[in-house]
């Protein structure tokens, strides 16, 4: 079950400057965690993109707060786009733990920063120094990330581990192949003109979403969805339409008291009610 969460490339078009435009982000971040988001996708919207904050701004600071804090100095260059990143509120992604003498301890992200020629690699994951690591299968490169289990600090007990580190993943990619992937689960369109919800739709919408997974798109400020796919409101997720991209058109904050719900405000209303179990 993924939860797949889509944001257009103009998401900071109406931001005055880099300084704004780096907060908002640090808000969709935010909710991408609360929510446990498993990847967060920036999809190109180069007509609604503004010269200041296009060109991969949001991916990339998207990318740098997805980054666990230890390896943000080793990862990231000095880059334009990062100029306010100190600015990012802190995500305090919580350690995923396992059960079992095969799984337990905590789940880290990790960088190699040595391949040895004995079948080992050096990865720094946020202790006090790189931990020796034999390589489990295949090669390995300098600066690929990994996941690390870590089942013990004092002594040190670590594997490299087939599995996703806490947090989300970033990610670049169309609406259409986001939506056409296998685990694309629930395709839901986030829209003020879809259909309201309502405490019975709810119930119907948890059960498909909490067993299919989920791929929410949301628009951008002043260019919702109709505008940047062109369409009607809804005229894509109509059952007799074996094309339509999405499942429903859904509006989760009905009478709104605000005329304006920002993007980053739309992900915190949307998904609170749709990860309820």
């Amino acid at each position: 079950m993924t939860r797949s969460v889509l944001v257009p490339s103009s998401l900071t078009r109406e931001a005055e400057d880099k300084r704004e435009a780096t907060r908002k982000l640090g808000y969709v971040a935010r909710a991408a965690v609360i929510f446990r988001v498993d990847r967060l996708v920036v999809f190109p919207d180069g007509d609604g993109e503004t010269g200041r904050f296009g060109d991969g701004f949001v991916s990339t600071v998207l990318e740098y707060a997805a980054t666990a804090p230890y390896l943000r100095k080793e990862v990231w260059d000095r880059r334009d786009e990062l100029e306010y990143a100190g600015i990012l509120p802190p995500l305090h992604v919580r350690s995923q733990t396992g059960s079992g003498s095969d799984g337990s301890g905590s789940l880290r992200q990790g960088i190699v920063t040595e391949v040895g020629p004995d079948g080992r690699v050096r990865v720094n994951c946020g202790m006090q120094h790189p931990i020796s690591l034999p390589a489990p299968s295949g090669e390995y490169e300098e600066g690929e990330r990994v996941t690390i289990r870590v089942s013990s600090r004092r002594p040190v007990r670590a594997k490299i581990v087939d599995e996703a580190p806490p947090g989300f993943d970033v990610e670049r990619e169309t609406i259409d192949d986001a939506l056409t992937r296998a685990d694309a689960g629930t395709r839901i369109a986030a829209s003020r003109h879809g259909e309201e919800l309502t405490v019975d739709r709810l119930d119907q919408l948890v059960e498909r979403t909490t067993t299919d997974g989920m791929t929410v798109v949301f628009g951008a400020p002043e260019r919702g969805l109709p505008e940047i796919l062109d369409c009607e409101p809804g005229e894509e997720a109509r059952s007799d339409e074996p094309t339509a991209r999405f499942d429903l058109w859904l509006n989760t904050v009905p009478n709104q008291g605000s005329e304006v719900v920002r993007t980053e405000e739309a992900l915190f209303a949307t998904l609170a009610p749709l990860t309820l179990e």
